[in-house]
């Protein structure tokens, strides 16, 4: 969604750590972890306060745009790796794999799951664990993508950014297509990206975990570790080998 360059300066000021929900429950987990890989890692966050709090093993961000990269390496005591799950062979190297900001609902196809799931499994190490969240399908939260819930914020360079959203009618099935518009009174025109992401119920994502060889530890309605039931906006899972 923000993968040029411009606009993944602009990720942090529309998805500030105090606005979210996520980043306080990864975490602790992230912490006690002595080694951690982050998919989709995005402007590396997460990875940052991590070791700004003294997490001192290793910490490695993943992420196939070069945009977001170039703000995760701000810091460079944390390794960033361009590229995706099917570009990269890790062999049981990771206490904890984490995804967070649904980057779990861009695997779209079957294949790209089962591929990526698969990944997964083999990058942690025996008593490892998966953590990530994708959004209850049931909630339609697409339904709130529209133009009148657009979002603004102002940069560190004091440039002004207005981020609408829209979803592509009808929806099918399970996916979601939508674009975000940027706009800014100082710039000569729109920025516009288009995005693809697949809404899981639980019963479908249990049967790609399964198949995948990995187990549930745990599940979650949302950041308060609630049940997951049909109002929950979240479905937080923890996984562990199979």
């Amino acid at each position: 969604m923000f993968s040029d360059a411009g606009l993944a300066a602009l990720y942090d000021d529309f998805c500030a750590w105090d606005s979210r929900g996520d980043f306080g429950f990864y975490l602790p987990l992230v912490m006690s972890a002595e080694s951690v890989l982050d998919v989709g890692c995005g402007t590396g966050a997460l990875l940052h306060r991590a070791r700004e709090l003294g997490h001192d093993g290793r910490l490695c961000g993943l992420d196939p745009a070069v945009g977001m990269l170039a703000q995760a390496r701000r810091r460079s005591d944390i390794e960033w790796v361009l590229g995706d799950l099917t570009s990269v062979g890790w062999d049981q190297e990771f206490d904890l794999v984490v995804m967070t900001g649904h980057a779990f609902q861009v695997f779209v196809q079957d294949d790209e799951l089962r591929a990526s799931l698969a990944a997964i499994r083999a990058a942690l190490t025996e008593d490892g664990r998966f953590l990530f969240e994708t959004r209850n399908p049931l909630v339609r939260e697409w339904e709130q993508w529209t133009p009148d819930n657009a979002a603004e914020v102002t940069h560190a360079s004091g440039v002004v950014v207005r981020m609408e959203q829209r979803v592509e009618m009808p929806v099918d099935g399970d996916v979601v297509r939508f674009t975000l518009t940027f706009t800014s009174p100082s710039w000569n025109q729109p920025e516009v990206s288009r995005s693809t992401l697949r809404f899981l119920d639980p019963d479908s994502l249990s049967t790609f975990l399964s198949a995948a060889e990995l187990a549930v530890e745990a599940q979650f309605g949302d950041w308060d570790r609630s049940p997951v039931t049909d109002a929950s906006p979240e479905i937080i899972t923890i996984v562990r080998r199979g």
